[in-house]
């Protein structure tokens, strides 16, 4: 039985071609360069990020978080250490990013290790969150099973009268983590699927550029 098959689209890219001498040497410049264009541009969620990671045995699963903040350091995303990303990141302390900036036809790709970021920042972050936010952390076992939607309103009431109006904490189950890279690819899409490609690899202190063949 042959596979169902999906058609072609026959889009082409309308970019001019990257000048390699035009991308910076430092990839996290060259990302704040193309992360600025993108919020500029007026899509929907530039921040938003495939986050793929995978159990120690090898099972892979993916799913879309947000980019909260980024620097030399790596790039930072929020969320319940008990998820399923969460524990599969205990066991393999490595992911990798996508930002699909498709409307931009341009993509980033990050791998790299991750570590978990200071309790410190993660306070500080968690205090910025809207108030139905921070209950919401507290409401959800995230990646757990429930029986309907209904558990979860019950458990927000039941925590709106237990905080009343007072500061809301957070909780030991949540915080952030950062992917430190060690390779960043920037993807731009071509005429005739002759896309550019610029691969950033770390070697030692610094990073070493290559193009790649799309």
């Amino acid at each position: 039985m042959s596979a169902e098959r999906v058609a072609d689209l026959r889009v082409d890219y309308g970019r001019e071609p990257l000048d390699e001498a035009a991308m910076l040497a430092d990839p996290f410049g060259q990302f704040r360069v193309w992360f600025d264009e993108a919020m500029a541009s007026g899509i929907r969620e530039p921040n938003a990020m495939v986050l793929g990671t995978a159990e120690a045995g090898g099972r892979v699963s993916c799913r879309t978080v947000l980019l909260k903040g980024f620097d030399d350091r790596g790039f930072v995303f929020y969320t319940n250490h008990g998820s399923r990303k969460g524990r599969q990141l205990a066991e393999n302390p490595r992911a990798a990013l996508l930002f699909p900036w498709v409307d931009l036809e341009r993509q980033v790709e990050i791998e790299g290790a991750v570590e978990r970021v200071s309790a410190e920042e993660s306070e500080e972050y968690f205090r910025s969150r809207p108030r139905g936010s921070r209950l919401g952390a507290w409401v959800s076992e995230q990646s757990a099973e429930i029986q309907s939607r209904e558990v979860l309103l019950r458990r927000l009431a039941e925590l709106e009268a237990e905080f009343g109006e007072g500061e809301i904490p957070k909780p030991d189950f949540w915080g952030g983590y950062r992917v430190v890279p060690d390779s960043m690819e920037f993807w731009q899409g071509g005429h005739d699927r002759l896309h550019d490609r610029f691969l950033y690899r770390r070697e030692g202190d610094g990073w070493r550029r290559v193009r790649l063949s799309p």
